[in-house]
This record gives structure tokens, sequence and C-alpha cells, in this order.
């Protein structure tokens, strides 16, 4: 049984999807306004943008991990995700270069928790431990690149563009529609919140803005924004559903506090880190 929601202390009404719905807004657009502001004028410098942004995400998610009881090491996870960024920018978002420094980074974390007890102890909890990073270090940095090699391509910036647009057009249509006709919840066990409704306003939405991102931003054809709009909103809706369960298994409701109606800056890039992806391979075969 879950616990009702609860008002925020500062007396703000949380909105019916559990947003404080001014504060999510105003830190929403401050942070489009920084994306928009950096591939616009100093497109050079997004890969420090992503890369500092997963810093702050995998030592988010590390320390609610070890909160609830994951041994996972902090020094060569942060080592390993300011590498795989470092790697993609230095190789030319070459996947090789990220698989490289990921497998390195995963060696040094099976060694540095196999010893972390010492020589005369042998650890506890060593796979979970370790499976635990494993997923730290794909979730978050790995799946980041992709988002961050795109501003090397060809109109790399609308590339990036298209990305954040149509996964703001999901969560809008989706955020509309679920609070407008939401009925039918998607899977109540996970994300209580989810509906189909919902789902069919992300789809709607998602799809109407890959279209116009793919021929206005891309000037490609239509019908490739259509298979990218409705891949890149399952994706997204997927991606949000996992975290949704890993913060469910942590019994905690946000990665963190350092966005005022948001949580964490993990809790803005469940959606966003799997669709980085998807764009990338998307476009990738068909532009």
């Amino acid at each position: 049984m879950t616990n009702p929601p609860t008002a925020p202390v500062d007396g703000t009404k949380p909105s019916k999807a559990g947003r404080n719905l001014p504060a999510a807004i105003a830190v929403g657009v401050f942070l489009g306004g920084l994306v928009i502001a950096v591939l616009l004028l100093a497109s050079e410098w997004w890969y420090l943008v992503v890369g500092v942004a997963m810093l702050v995400a995998s030592w988010e998610v590390v320390k609610r991990l070890r909160e609830g009881g994951f041994d996972v090491p902090v020094i060569p996870i942060l080592a390993g995700t300011a590498a795989i960024m470092v790697s993609s920018w230095h190789w030319n978002g070459d996947p090789g270069a990220v698989l490289v420094a990921l497998v390195a980074t995963v060696l040094v974390v099976m060694v540095w928790r196999l010893l972390s007890q010492g020589l005369s102890a042998a650890p506890v909890g060593y796979l979970k431990d370790l499976a635990a990073s494993v997923l730290v270090l794909v979730w978050i940095p790995v799946l980041a690149s992709f988002g961050a090699a795109m501003v090397l391509d060809d109109r790399g910036a609308q590339r990036v563009f298209t990305l954040m647009i149509v996964v703001v057009c999901s969560d809008i249509g989706g955020y509309a529609a679920g609070v407008l006709f939401g009925r039918h919840p998607m899977v109540p066990a996970i994300s209580p919140k989810k509906s189909w409704e919902g789902m069919g306003g992300s789809l709607t939405f998602g799809i109407i803005g890959a279209v116009c991102c793919v021929v206005f931003l891309l000037d490609s054809h239509w019908w490739i924004g259509v298979i990218l709009g409705a891949v890149l909103v399952v994706c997204a809706t997927l991606g949000d559903l996992v975290e949704s369960q890993v913060k469910r298994d942590l019994a905690i409701k946000d990665m963190g506090t350092l966005l005022p109606g948001h949580g964490g800056i993990m809790d803005r890039l469940d959606s966003l880190l799997p669709s980085a992806f998807i764009v990338w391979a998307v476009l990738s075969a068909l532009l």
C-alpha cells in the first residue's frame, strides 16, 4: 500500500500529476534556455555541459544506492563517468572509444570492490554491488555519450534540438492528456500516475514534434519523423518507468533535491538518456 501524497512544506498545493507546477515550469524554462544558449552560441562547450550533468546524476544515483544498502564505489564510478565522456569527446563520438572506457571502468570497479575489505576479508554482497555499479555506468554516461556525440554530426545542434523538442512534446502531451483524460492506468504497480490516455497524448504530440523537427530543422522526409517520434515516445516512457521502478525498490520519491519541482538531475534524465540513443541511432540510419 502506498502512502497518500503530502503537501509541500511551503504550503504549495501539488498538481494532480504530483508536481509543484510553478517551480517545475520555472526550472524547465531555465534548463531549456541554457541548452538553447549553449547549442546556438557555444556548441563546442556542449560536451562539458553534458559531462558535468552526468557527474551530478551519477553522484545522485550512487548516493541513493549506498543509502539503500548497495556498496557502490564512489570514486571509480565518478572517474569512469568522466572517462567515458572524455573518451567520446576525444575520439569524435566513436562508440568504440566509449566501450573501451566502459570496460576499463568495470574492471577497476571489480577489483576495487573485491579488495574493499582488505586482503584478509571477503567482500559481502559483491555480485549485487557490481551489478548496480555497471547499471549506473551504462544507464548514465554511456547513454549520455550518444546525446553528446550528435553535436559533432552534420546539423549537430539541430539533431540535439530534435531530441530535446520531441521529449518535451512527449512530456507535455502525456501530462496534459493524463491530467485531463487519464482514467486507465498503464502499469499501476510501477507508476500509478501513468495512464493509457497520457500515452496517447505523448504519441500524438511526440510524433507531431518529430515530424516538424525532421522537416524544418533537418530538412528531411516527414516519414522519418513519424518513425522517430513513435519509437522515441515509447522509449522515453519505458525509460521513465525504469527509473520509477529503481526508486520504488529504493523506497524513495526522487533521486535528488537539486531542482525545485523536479527532484534531482537524474529525475530529469530518466526519459532523455534512452531517448538520446534512439535519436542517434534512428537519425544515423535514416538521414
